[in-house]
């Protein structure tokens, strides 16, 4: 861990699982990609953090994670439902090792530090670990609440000197971190110039406030990648956000895997893994290149 200069503050402290993707998705509208040591074309050395980003609801703690020498473009990370743990402080450092400087939130900042959830021992059909997490996820889905966020965490990296302004940022999220990453780039379509979408839950609704109406405010290049099981259990998604993103958008069905499968530390279910490594590099080469694409 290396020494914080001023504008840091360093931080001491399955087809079958229909209820845990149906709370994701409840969830989330009521309010990749493999970890390190994949196969990846690029290999820059990487720094690693833990900071403190003030926000209008309180101090987020963060792992800042950027190539050891240079600026670049700037990623933000939204977690998974499992939160800001090793797992996705691995995503960050493989996607900083392409050339990004990257900053992995907790989501639940309003509530507690990270992870906030012990993935080991939880369980989506233990009614304690499903109202913790409930109790965790109901702040942070607050009117204007993840808006507010990504503002702070744009503020926090146009701070850093590791991070090149004249490039947009990317943001990419997970589960329920798909609809924050729409979100984030719907509250800044001018800063965001990518942004993907990896077995997101919630994406579309018969809300008004659904994720993908937004798609008009968006500047960005999207990704949408979708769980085969999501898809069996919401067939019409994919065609309701191919109407509302158009040309700004792929989107792709991954027909042999479930959701959660780009994250490795994601728990299996009886009798099926749900992290599937050969998807996971193929989401990973789809990102490596949107941010290419769209990152200019």
């Amino acid at each position: 861990m290396t020494d914080e200069k001023a504008n840091h503050e360093e931080n001491t402290e399955s087809p079958g699982d229909l209820s845990r993707r149906d709370f994701v998705s409840m969830s989330v509208a009521a309010g990749i990609v493999a970890a390190a040591g994949s196969a990846s074309a690029a290999d820059m050395p990487v720094t690693e953090t833990m900071v403190t980003v003030k926000t209008p609801d309180g101090m987020c703690d963060a792992a800042y994670i950027h190539p050891t020498t240079g600026s670049h473009p700037a990623v933000i990370i939204w977690p998974d439902a499992f939160g800001l743990r090793p797992a996705m402080r691995d995503i960050g450092k493989r996607i900083s090792a392409e050339g990004y400087s990257v900053l992995v939130v907790n989501p639940y900042y309003r509530v507690t530090k990270a992870p906030g959830i012990d993935i080991t021992h939880f369980s989506f059909t233990n009614k304690d670990d499903m109202a913790k997490l409930q109790g965790l996820m109901g702040p942070m889905n607050a009117p204007g609440g993840i808006e507010k966020d990504a503002a702070a965490f744009v503020a926090f990296l146009d701070q850093q000197k590791e991070v090149n302004k004249a490039k947009k940022f990317g943001t990419q999220g997970y589960c329920m971190g798909g609809p924050l990453v729409v979100r984030t780039a719907a509250a800044l379509p001018d800063r965001i110039g990518a942004g993907g979408s990896f077995h997101g839950g919630g994406l579309v609704t018969d809300q008004p406030s659904s994720p993908h109406l937004l798609a008009p405010k968006i500047k960005a290049r999207m990704y949408f990648g979708i769980a085969s099981n999501d898809d069996m259990r919401q067939p019409d998604a994919k065609d309701k956000l191919k109407e509302a993103f158009g040309s700004k958008a792929e989107i792709e069905v991954y027909s042999k895997s479930l959701h959660g499968w780009c994250v490795a530390d994601m728990p299996a279910q009886p009798g099926m893994p749900i992290y599937n490594k050969p998807d996971a590099e193929k989401a990973w080469t789809k990102l490596v290149a949107l941010y290419k694409a769209g990152l200019v």
